[in-house]
């Protein structure tokens, strides 16, 4: 068994996000994979997805280094990560 990712059991916080998606992530579970791997909660507040690309407001809550990994890794995968401040 691994041991747990450095912000399990860490204050939780909050952050919207604007992400848009490229045509190759558009059929990918994204989103699922910030809750099964970065134990982030997620909300998507608005959306639009087409055949060669898609954008959503997503809420993400867990952890801020969680939500600073999980941005990461989505900029690696090719989405654009835009912060919404409120």
């Amino acid at each position: 068994m691994s041991p747990p990712p450095p912000w399990e059991n860490r204050a939780v916080t909050g952050a919207r996000f604007h992400l848009t998606f490229p045509e190759h992530l558009i059929s990918e579970p994204v989103i699922h994979r910030l809750g099964t791997e970065f134990g982030l909660v997620t909300n998507i507040r608005r959306a639009n997805i087409e055949e060669r690309h898609g954008w959503v407001i997503l809420e993400m809550n867990g952890a801020e280094e969680a939500i600073t990994a999980a941005v990461a890794w989505l900029t690696e995968q090719g989405v654009q990560v835009d912060r919404i401040e409120a």
